[in-house]
């Protein structure tokens, strides 16, 4: 009676270990999370430029040519990590990237650009994170491949690195074709 009694313990226990060590094994891709706006139009907003007195409408930006969205701060030590491979693109390709400086401080993130150079087309202000919250941002970074239709192809959470940049500069050529 007494071995009975140990045996389902000991088969629930084995059990709960097997589906630990499985979830630790599988291929999971934590920056390649889903966004409802994968396949649709760039959300429409109007934003202060940080580094002139003009005013970004999306609606006249997002068109003709491929653009990549990158939200930013400078209290971000991933964004500080990502800046090497946003260069990286902004020289190498034929790219337009919109920076989008997320809940962040103005002068800080003038001087962080003039030290780190700036790969950006235009960077966006983005105070409250209202804009944030239209694009789904919960976390910095995050980079949006959009199309020459305007349409967002590609969510990229965390920053661009050394062991995702081929892969993100794929994507880029996948999209543009």
């Amino acid at each position: 009676m007494k071995n009975k009694t140990l045996i389902i313990p000991a088969i629930l226990f084995f059990f709960i270990l097997f589906i630990l060590f499985y979830l630790l094994l599988i291929d999971r891709k934590p920056s390649e999370l889903p966004s409802v706006l994968i396949n649709k139009k760039v959300p429409v907003f109007k934003a202060e430029s940080l580094l002139n007195d003009n005013i970004f409408i999306s609606e006249k930006e997002f068109k003709n040519e491929l653009t990549i969205v990158n939200f930013f701060a400078t209290w971000c030590k991933p964004c500080l990590d990502e800046h090497v491979y946003l260069k990286k693109l902004s020289i190498g390709e034929n790219l337009k990237i919109i920076g989008i400086n997320y809940k962040d401080d103005p002068k800080k993130a003038i001087k962080w650009l003039k030290e780190l150079g700036n790969p950006y087309y235009d960077v966006l202000v983005d105070y409250d994170a209202r804009i944030g919250i239209d694009w789904g941002v919960y976390g910095l970074p995050e980079t949006f491949i959009i199309n020459s239709k305007g349409i967002i192809k590609y969510r990229l959470v965390g920053p661009i690195t050394e062991k995702n940049y081929n892969m993100f500069k794929l994507k880029i050529i996948e999209i543009n074709q």
